[in-house]
């Protein structure tokens, strides 16, 4: 029986809702294939539950101590959104230990959890970013520059998040410096982002038996004024609809950038485009490389579609996870300079 430690949790805004995708991979996992043990990681604690009993996780090689049995991990299934599963901080830990895992490396990992560079990485081969101005706590523009750079309706948010924790949609100048204070409480970062009217499309992909598969194009309707944390796991609060009610054309397109960003990052598992289409133009917006797995989540939802059960998915992620070796060097398939990878310095996700 092949051991799966299932990691869920993390250090963000997005611990529950990590968990609550943790806790359906174990229940959806082919048990015939499988023994999972879902790891609760918080801070400095790691820990397994099992009949009102905790057992820490011994981090000198990831391992656990059980009554009786010590079990080492097969593979590392990976549901932490945010730190420190999404941005390459465990990535790195787990490749010191030579222990395989469902989502992308180091590097990869790294890279598109920085808003900004990844942003500024793909804008620099040709796809359409929204403009964007990247805020430190060294950097904090005023409130006057900011509005001269980035023309309002604009969204503030940390740079480096996901589930729209700390976004603030900014209607005028007034209401910025608030909601720079509030992305600044959960990052670093922040970035400052204009508003493109237009429909927000998503595209999941993964690689499976050698193939990129992409999944089916989905539209999300928030019922608020944007999709945010609120209207992603509020039932009622948005329409996710997959297939996204676009023509043939438009969802290949889709499909086909996502594909192709898939592989010019060098992604790895199961990850999510997200896009904005407007005037005929796809404008991207982020990759979630550790895409929400709940029962209402978008992800699951375009698996139905595409004809696979949650169970199916599972297994093709751990698969892929135990043939795919881990390496922090990019792609051997692809044949491009590493100063191809890089954008130029300067700002940050002009429209190419």
């Amino acid at each position: 029986m092949i051991n799966i430690a299932i990691v869920a949790g993390g250090d963000s805004g997005e611990y529950a809702i990590s968990m609550l995708s943790g806790e359906q991979v174990e229940q959806q996992i082919d048990r015939k294939l499988f023994q999972p043990f879902l790891i609760d990681i918080r801070g400095d604690s790691w820990l397994y539950s099992k009949d009102g009993s905790e057992y820490p996780v011994d981090k000198n090689d990831f391992s656990l101590h059980l009554p009786g049995t010590h079990i080492r991990f097969d593979v590392v299934f990976n549901a932490i959104h945010g730190t420190p599963g999404e941005n390459g901080k465990l990535q790195g830990y787990l490749d010191m230990l030579a222990i395989p895992y469902t989502s992308s490396d180091v590097i990869t990992s790294a890279l598109t959890f920085n808003k900004a560079f990844c942003k500024s990485v793909v804008a620099h081969h040709g796809i359409r970013t929204p403009q964007s101005v990247l805020l430190n706590k060294r950097r904090r523009e005023t409130v006057s520059a900011l509005s001269d750079t980035i023309s309002l309706p604009c969204f503030i948010k940390p740079n480096n998040g996901g589930s729209s924790v700390g976004m603030t949609k900014v209607t005028s100048a007034g209401q910025l410096p608030a909601a720079i204070e509030l992305a600044f409480r959960e990052d670093e970062e922040v970035l400052a982002e204009e508003f493109i009217q237009g429909r927000e499309l998503t595209c999941g992909v993964l690689r499976t038996n050698g193939e990129t598969v992409t999944l089916p194009v989905c539209e999300i309707v928030s019922k608020k004024e944007f999709f945010d944390y609120e209207a992603k796991y509020t039932k009622g609060m948005a329409d996710e609809i997959v297939p996204a009610p676009v023509s043939p054309d438009v969802s290949n397109e889709c499909r086909q950038i996502s594909a192709n960003l898939y592989d010019l990052l060098n992604c790895k598992g199961l990850v999510r485009f997200d896009y904005i289409y407007s005037g005929e133009k796809f404008f991207f917006l982020e990759v979630n490389t550790v895409p929400g797995l709940t029962e209402a989540s978008i992800v699951p939802k375009m698996i139905r579609e595409h004809g696979w059960s949650y169970t199916e998915l599972v297994t093709k992620l751990i698969e892929e996870a135990l043939i795919t070796p881990k390496s922090t060097s990019a792609s051997p398939e692809y044949s491009g300079s590493q100063g191809d990878l890089l954008p130029p310095l300067g700002g940050w996700g002009s429209d190419q």
